[in-house]
């Protein structure tokens, strides 16, 4: 039986040069975004959402495969994982200067700085990282895709023999 799904990756000079221009101004805009978030529009989430797409860029002009695997899935994971313990640590740093979870105004009241800045460190350190490693780790899984072990709407015999059922119970 053959595949109707046609999955090869095709080579295009046009897309890996283009990428290879703009992915570094997409990617220098992205944590421009981060960066300057509590001051201008744009934030931790934009930032990280942008820094994502252009992973997906080099994905799509140089394969999904290679880019997995120099983006290796314990490097998404650590991504992930640090802006979660991250945000907590900070949110739970405010609790333990007596205030209440992500309460940045304790910062002013004990160590006389900006409560701003409390915030900026969830943006940066934080949101931007949990994003663009949920943004890249879902293309890749999504870029899987399933594959059933067999194919689906056979019906009848094929599928009962495989569960151990026939068509006499």
């Amino acid at each position: 039986m053959s595949d109707p799904y046609d999955d090869t990756y095709t080579e295009s000079q046009v897309i890996m040069t283009a990428v290879k221009i703009i992915a570094p101004f997409t990617l220098t805009y992205g944590l421009f975004m981060t960066f300057h978030g509590g001051d201008a529009p744009g934030g931790g989430f934009q930032g990280g959402t942008i820094v994502g797409v252009t992973v997906l860029m080099l994905a799509f002009a140089f394969g999904i495969e290679p880019t997995r695997q120099w983006l290796r899935n314990s490097f998404l994971v650590g991504l992930i994982t640090g802006g979660v313990i991250i945000f907590g640590a900070i949110g739970l740093g405010m609790i333990a200067l007596g205030g209440n979870f992500l309460e940045f105004y304790q910062l002013k009241e004990i160590f006389h700085i900006k409560p701003k800045w409390g915030l900026e460190a969830i943006e940066i350190a934080g949101i931007s990282l949990i994003v663009s490693g949920v943004m890249i780790s879902l293309f890749f899984s999504m870029a899987a895709g399933f594959s059933p072990e067999r194919p689906s709407g056979t019906g009848g015999r094929e599928e009962s023999a495989d569960r151990g059922v026939s068509d006499d119970d």
